[in-house]
């Protein structure tokens, strides 16, 4: 389905928007309520990745399959290698089966785990046969994803002697990582993490614990970004949001100053409001926030000011090669555009923009969201829009929400 969209002139309402989960804690508390039965959770995601995930957990079928779910991907690999006594043929879509998971494999054979690739090495899918794991010294590099690292902590206290991991180079994506630590610590799950070191020890029950899932600060970016390439004065409101987030992409409130979009805090909620201009060059290392890349490149290309982004290199492995998918998508509005395989350097924009570009989505729903608000400043089409159901199903809805009636 391509979606035509032109915001270019309705003015925006003061209007709020409820917006579900973090898919990002959901899918870590539904792998910890399989451990934890008595664990009850409250706003979980609604997101395609999501669902998919339950799916698969509460499955008894010998092939599962995960469609494009990334996330579900890592952790469930860890799972199903701890499951005692469960084999599993874990797969998923073609794009699912061309990005890598040899990282995690390698360090779960390393605790005697038995997984198999069933075609490609390194690459799902994978012949996963439930073991008891006695082992508790792992090593994993630290700087390929955090979610392989994050799959590891998600079954350790399950393990009879729970687990240490050493982490090798530097981290990638640490606040993803954190919160994975701070939600077992939530339960009542002792974990350090002191150097290079993460220990983890072994809980067999929690106290009855019920966890309210904050919504989704990925899922906010897209408003901040309508927001900063709306007139000054605008004002939206999303909830429901805390000062003190476990998520990394929380970080949009300082970088979205750049903008000249001002974030105040309320009970539960946020309030994003145009206060002034956007800096002229944006320089941002993303190394900690890399999802939010494509909806930073996006504003900056609508507002006309450079930008310099660097430690994007997970990029290249995520649902499609994000890097590559900004260059081309904004080239066709005319945009000049370097990318290496850890940056990108935009230029500020010269000229008037290309109208009704057609963007590709590369079954990315971050490339469909991202570009969304550059309807605000010129007509554009979205290829494949349905494709925004992997994280927020209701993007289209509460975007539209936003504008006043012509």
């Amino acid at each position: 389905m391509n979606l035509a969209l032109d915001y270019t002139n309705r003015d925006i309402k003061n209007i709020e928007i409820a917006i579900s989960g973090s898919k990002s804690e959901s899918n870590r508390l539904l792998i910890l309520q399989k451990w934890y039965p008595n664990l009850v959770l409250k706003n979980l995601s609604d997101s395609d990745d999501t669902r998919h995930l339950q799916e698969a957990l509460s499955s008894t079928d010998k092939i599962v399959d995960i469609s494009h779910a990334g996330t579900a991907m890592r952790f469930l690999t860890a799972y199903f290698a701890a499951d005692e006594g469960r084999e599993v043929i874990l797969t998923g879509s073609a794009r699912m089966q061309d990005r890598p998971v040899k990282v995690l494999v390698d360090a779960l054979r390393m605790l005697r785990a038995q997984i198999e690739y069933v075609n490609k090495e390194g690459y799902p899918p994978l012949r996963i046969s439930g073991q008891k794991i006695l082992k508790n010294e792992v090593s994993i590099q630290g700087n390929v994803s955090s979610q392989y690292i994050s799959a590891l902590l998600l079954v350790a206290p399950t393990l009879e002697n729970g687990l240490e991991i050493e982490l090798l180079v530097e981290i990638t994506s640490r606040p993803y990582l954190e919160m994975t630590i701070a939600l077992l610590s939530q339960l009542g799950i002792a974990v350090s993490f002191e150097g290079n070191t993460i220990k983890v020890l072994p809980k067999n029950t929690i106290e009855d614990t019920v966890v309210t899932v904050e919504s989704d600060w990925s899922s906010a970016s897209y408003f901040y970004s309508l927001v900063a390439m709306a007139k000054t004065g605008t004002v939206i409101t999303l909830s429901s949001y805390k000062k003190d987030s476990l998520q990394g992409d929380a970080i949009l409130a300082d970088i979205y100053t750049n903008f000249g979009v001002e974030t105040q805090f309320a009970t539960d909620k946020i309030l994003l409001k145009k206060t002034g201009k956007p800096s002229n060059n944006i320089q941002l290392d993303l190394r900690d926030a890399p999802d939010i890349a494509q909806t930073i490149v996006v504003t900056c290309y609508g507002l006309g000011v450079a930008c310099d982004l660097t430690g994007l290199h997970t990029l290249k492995i995520k649902e499609t090669d994000r890097l590559v998918a900004l260059q081309n998508e904004l080239q066709k509005f005319g945009a000049v555009v370097e990318i290496s395989d850890v940056s990108l350097h935009l230029k500020d924009r010269k000229t008037d923009f290309k109208q009704y570009v057609t963007v590709e989505t590369y079954n990315d729903h971050r490339m469909a969201m991202a570009f969304a608000p550059l309807a605000i400043k010129v007509p554009l089409k979205i290829a494949d829009a349905g494709v925004v159901s992997k994280s927020y199903v209701d993007f289209w809805t509460d975007l539209n929400k936003c504008f006043k009636n012509v």
